[in-house]
């Protein structure tokens, strides 16, 4: 189970977390703005009763905001006891990755979303950046 990512795009690049702490992919919905909350936390939405946070996983990795588009979709991720909705380009599929073929992530130290990258995973021909949800949540 612990091998088991589930995988989605942000811009070009894949990204992958754990599938032990997500829940489920969602089509993106409206959702409700939330005042004086950090650039990068978009609002909250309703999901099945339960009023989740939304994050926009591109401003938070410091990258450009894009229009929500079909293919935008939202991570419902759980850390502990927070549930928590990560707005992704799109979801691709689930993909098991052995830890042999995971490498610790490059560290320059100036980069400060490097700290919520747990690794890098290879599979055939691409890359996966391994997020560290604990740490991005933080």
């Amino acid at each position: 189970m612990e091998n088991k990512y589930v995988i989605f795009k942000i811009e070009n690049e894949y990204y992958g977390l754990n599938i032990e702490n997500v829940q489920s992919i969602e089509k993106f919905q409206n959702y409700t703005r939330v005042p004086n909350a950090p650039k990068y936390v978009k609002g909250v939405i309703n999901l099945r009763g339960e009023v989740v946070p939304i994050l926009d996983l591109r401003i938070k990795l410091n990258l450009n905001p894009k229009e929500v588009d079909n293919n935008t979709r939202i991570v419902i991720a759980k850390q502990d006891e927070l549930v928590i909705g990560l707005i992704v380009d799109a979801s691709s599929e689930v993909l098991e990755i052995s830890k042999d073929n995971i490498d610790k992530p490059p560290t320059n130290g100036d980069d400060e979303y490097q700290e919520y990258i747990k690794g890098i995973g290879k599979d055939k021909d691409r890359l996966v950046i391994i997020i560290d949800l604990e740490k991005l949540l933080e």
